[in-house]
């Protein structure tokens, strides 16, 4: 089968970043789904993954988590899907990704494709859906159902143009919360109001003095998705007393908790690859939650945040996408779709 690795972590303009290679198809064990892909969305994490270091590998590494396909194998033990479904999932950070034609993973993180959307518009979801969902529902115990509570409660989503924040908007509206979304662009300002965010303030200047100006001084959750470091004095500022506070952006300077001590404010990490990585009783949770996210795309209560596509799936493509997913500007999410075939 086709497939994208990398044995050396350079930079991404030099062509051995990623290249394309042959690598056997596997088969499908256990709890395991085989999936023929159709379409894979750019992460930040795949960038961070393949971020130039000393490390080579002996063997072909492959990147990539977000997925859409069709499951075409299924191991003995599979019990929620089947052969001919079609499904959008994240995987695991632990095994082979989906740069690749044919995928294995863990049918309790796999969850049925919106029948509304296209394979691209589902590929763009799923990684920084399960995010913000464990973030905004499980991290911050924000409860969807409790919309007459949420309607007195609010919400401030640093970063929200990206891929997390875009669907986090709409998570957080569709929960009732008053949601107050970051972005320093015209055109990112735009599109966080096209997704619903009551108020739009600027991640480069002072929050509290933002907040105060719009009469809105102190909020009841942060989620913090870009540059946990610098906002982390700003955050302590606006939260409020017994507030929550929750970021998928790691440190990289000690974060003083005393900013949050005389608040009683908490503060809790979002990793969405922790289930999968440490094999959780709960695993099947990211299968439900994808279902029921599925569900609302269809819908039309959510929408795919797809803003750019490429194809089809090889190296030279997938370097593009990592480039452009690297410059930081990215609005909404990146697919590329489509593996060449000898036919065409």
């Amino acid at each position: 089968m086709k497939a994208i690795g990398l044995l050396e972590y350079l930079p991404i303009e030099q062509e051995g970043s990623l290249f394309d290679f042959e690598a056997t198809k596997p088969t499908a064990k256990g709890k395991d789904l085989l999936i023929k892909i159709n379409a894979i969305s750019i992460n930040p994490v795949d960038v961070k993954v393949r971020a130039p270091k000393e490390k080579k590998e002996e063997t072909p590494k492959v990147l990539g988590w977000d997925a859409s396909g069709v499951v075409v194998e299924v191991g003995e033990d599979c019990e929620l899907l089947q052969v001919g479904d079609e499904v959008y999932y994240a995987g695991a950070i632990n095994r082979s990704g989906t740069y690749s034609e044919y995928h294995l993973v863990d049918e309790r993180i796999v969850g049925k494709k919106p029948k509304t959307l296209s394979f691209a518009e589902a590929a763009a979801m799923p990684l920084t859906t399960i995010t913000a969902w464990e973030a905004l529902f499980e991290r911050l115990a924000i409860n969807p159902e409790n919309s007459q509570k949420n309607n007195l409660q609010s919400i401030l989503i640093i970063g929200g143009a990206g891929g997390v924040g875009s669907i986090a908007i709409q998570l957080a509206k569709w929960a009732g919360l008053e949601v107050i979304a970051t972005a320093s662009r015209p055109e990112t300002v735009n599109w966080v109001k096209q997704l619903g965010a009551d108020h739009v303030i600027n991640h480069h200047e002072a929050l509290k003095a933002q907040l105060t100006e719009k009469q809105l001084h102190e909020v009841d959750y942060i989620l913090c998705l870009n540059n946990t470091d610098q906002h982390w004095e700003a955050m302590g500022e606006v939260i409020k007393p017994q507030g929550k506070v929750c970021s998928i952006v790691e440190n990289e300077q000690p974060l003083d908790l005393n900013v949050l001590k005389s608040k009683s404010a908490t503060f809790v990490w979002e990793f969405m690859f922790t289930r999968s990585l440490y094999t959780t009783p709960d695993m099947i949770n990211q299968h439900l939650l994808l279902n029921k996210v599925s569900e609302l795309l269809d819908q039309r209560v959510l929408k795919t945040t797809l803003q750019e596509k490429l194809s089809p799936i090889n190296a030279a493509t997938l370097r593009k996408a990592h480039a452009t997913v690297e410059s930081g500007k990215m609005i909404g999410k990146l697919v590329v779709e489509g593996f060449e075939t000898k036919e065409g």
